[in-house]
């Protein structure tokens, strides 16, 4: 099961844009589990749970040098392109996460 994890703010638009990946993944069969948490939460559910991409909410994209320098090189970062963000495409998003999974597997 690869994990796919989302940090922003507060977490509500990026627990609904999780569910919507989520959905997409379980409609494809694909073993990909989706969650949203808080960004003040990165290193604790980072060490809990080694989640094999990190996505940042556009409203955290301040954070993306501090978090890739920490966990970059053993985890991909990136943050969620903004307008996929604000459609709220989980399919798009979803994608552009298994690409970084498949990236940093080279």
């Amino acid at each position: 099961m690869k994990r796919v994890y989302l940090f922003c703010s507060a977490g509500m638009s990026t627990s609904m844009l999780a569910s919507k990946m989520q959905t997409v993944a379980d409609n494809h069969k694909l073993p990909i589990e989706v969650k949203a948490f808080p960004d003040g939460k990165v290193d604790e559910i980072v060490e809990k749970y080694h989640p094999d991409v990190i996505l940042l909410g556009p409203q955290v994209k301040y954070k993306f040098d501090d978090i890739n320098a920490r966990f970059g090189q053993t985890i991909p970062v990136q943050v969620i392109d903004q307008q996929a963000y604000g459609v709220m495409d989980g399919e798009k998003v979803l994608k552009s996460a298994i690409r970084l999974m498949k990236q940093n597997k080279k």
